[in-house]
């Protein structure tokens, strides 16, 4: 088994053509994607939640051609919807009540997801289910939080490893790695939000952390950089060298105690996330 896996954060950019793909081969952006990289973290499905009564899940056809678009030991971190992490609807105006999302860490609707998946089931890397900050409207606090989270993933079968992101950082504590670690669950590191010292983690927490970890570097301002590189993602527009030292410096901190790491980047974070991950690879002696 791999002890590291680096991706990207989605994969369908044509502004990579020069980088990752060529202009002139029929071949799928997946297909070519692959050969360069072995994994992919994907959040096409993340985005279902629409309607109380319309809940978007994945095209059975989709789900197949990534299947065939990969070699076999190509793997996928697969976001979970967010029909089944949010507590509430999505809403723009800040006077308004929230409305709870009846679907939230709904088992029914979990099993109905993975059943779409089971072509995808041997290669998939993580499923990752991703909380936004939930303030006390949305959860009363961290307590209610754990036991929600309990009854969930004491009533289903993942039958593949699950990683949890959180960006209240309060709740990165001795309770939260607890409860990961009754559960065999993995916690994401995210850039971007709330990063603490990876060293540090493992010096407080190590002996509840499991074989596995994720990082994913997301970068602080979306629409800063999207206005620098026109959402054209083919070079870098923010240095962050001394950065990439220090997360290399985690990764391997990582990799010296065996634990299994997946490194996941978003162009958010300097632009181009092939050209990160050059920059993150060279830091870690890592063949391109």
């Amino acid at each position: 088994m791999k002890q590291i896996r680096i991706g990207t954060c989605s994969f369908n950019y044509p502004s990579w053509k020069g980088l990752v793909y060529s202009g002139d081969t029929p071949e799928s952006y997946l297909t070519q994607y692959a050969r360069r990289f072995d994994t992919v973290e994907i959040d096409r499905w993340f985005w279902s939640l629409f309607h109380p009564r319309s809940v978007v899940l994945p095209d059975p056809e989709v789900v197949r051609e990534y299947l065939e678009s990969t070699p076999d030991d190509f793997t996928f971190s697969i976001k979970v919807p967010n029909s089944i992490t949010l507590t509430h609807f999505y809403s723009r105006d800040t006077g308004r009540s929230l409305v709870p999302n009846p679907h939230f860490l709904s088992t029914d609707l979990f099993r109905e997801f993975m059943d779409l998946l089971q072509p995808l089931r041997d290669k998939i890397e993580s499923l990752v289910f991703q909380f936004e900050y939930l303030n006390r409207q949305k959860m009363g606090s961290q307590y209610e939080f754990l036991d929600r989270l309990d009854s969930f993933f004491s009533n289903i079968s993942m039958n593949a490893p699950a990683a949890i992101e959180v960006r209240n950082k309060q709740y990165i504590n001795q309770p939260y790695f607890d409860f990961l670690s009754e559960h065999d669950l993995t916690h994401v590191f995210m850039q971007g939000y709330w990063m603490p010292p990876i060293p540090e983690i493992y010096g407080r927490f190590g002996e509840k952390i499991g074989p596995r970890s994720m990082i994913r570097l997301m970068g602080e301002d979306r629409s800063g950089i999207e206005k620098r590189t026109g959402k054209k993602w083919n070079r870098i527009v923010l240095e962050k060298d001394e950065e990439i030292r220090s997360i290399a410096g985690m990764v391997r901190s990582i990799l010296d105690r065996n634990i299994f790491v997946a490194v996941y980047v978003n162009n958010h974070y300097q632009g181009s996330a092939p050209l990160t991950i050059e920059k993150l690879r060279a830091e870690l002696d890592q063949p391109q």
